[in-house]
């Protein structure tokens, strides 16, 4: 499918049932990438006990969360990607590379960037909620209850502080349960949420908006992350500084 003679869309679904994990592909100006169909279900969010003792007070009480169906990129955005659909790449030269993660921008130009995406694809693409990307994160129904994303060794599956890694083209480590890459680590990635406290009641495809919120959510950590702090679990937010580690990933609703 070609969308305004810019966007070429194949779906590779029916080639990849027969490995049990669905994926789409689109093409932009020449750019490709990928989402992942991370099949819905039922998780324990927050500090569980595979977080250890390094699970903070805002990670809890853990809670029940149900999600329905939905994509997530297989990577965060990268620099080609963001200049193919933005027609500009707004990156200090010392940290520009096509195959890097998009960074230092706000999320409200990641909300706009997934809103140009959309327009030109006919798919929607948004930010995730939270909770979409904490049990993609987990492996969702693949989950090995690992304590970072893929890996109870962080270095098998990130690029963080312990190791001075600097920024990095992703898919440099190994993916985590259902083909996703740097979860943990990379750069923190926006979500869709305010940063508000967690309730202990259960919850079905939550977003969480309030007027007396701290922030907006970020998730995963980054480069310049502690270990702590790129654990599957931790929370981060943001209340409108941009920093040279901060990116996203995409979420897309599957079309009903």
């Amino acid at each position: 499918m070609v969308s305004q003679g810019e966007v070429e869309s194949s779906d590779s679904a029916t080639a990849a049932r027969s490995g049990n994990q669905e994926k789409m592909s689109f093409t932009v100006k020449g750019v490709t990438f990928t989402m992942i169909l991370v099949k819905g279900g039922t998780f324990k969010m927050g500090a569980t006990p595979d977080q250890g003792k390094d699970g903070k007070s805002d990670e809890k009480p853990v809670h029940e969360v149900t999600l329905s169906d939905y994509y997530i990129a297989e990577t965060e955005v990268t620099q080609a990607l963001y200049e193919a659909v933005m027609g500009e790449n707004p990156v200090d030269s010392a940290d520009m590379g096509p195959e890097l993660p998009i960074v230092s921008i706000d999320a409200g130009d990641a909300e706009f960037f997934a809103d140009k995406l959309s327009k030109l694809t006919g798919r929607q693409f948004r930010l995730p909620t939270e909770a979409e990307w904490e049990y993609a994160a987990r492996g969702g129904n693949k989950s090995k209850g690992y304590k970072y994303a893929g890996s109870d060794n962080l270095s098998e599956v990130a690029w963080f502080d312990d190791i001075n890694a600097g920024l990095r083209t992703v898919k440099g480590k190994a993916p985590n349960e259902l083909g996703i890459y740097d979860m943990s680590g990379g750069v923190d990635e926006y979500c869709a949420d305010d940063y508000v406290p967690y309730t202990k009641e259960s919850q079905t495809n939550p977003i969480a908006e309030s007027d007396q919120a701290e922030g907006q959510v970020v998730r995963g950590g980054s480069f310049c992350s502690s270990a702590g702090e790129c654990r599957v679990s931790a929370r981060g937010y943001t209340i409108g500084y941009v920093f040279r580690s901060m990116g996203f990933r995409l979420a897309m609703t599957v079309d009903q």
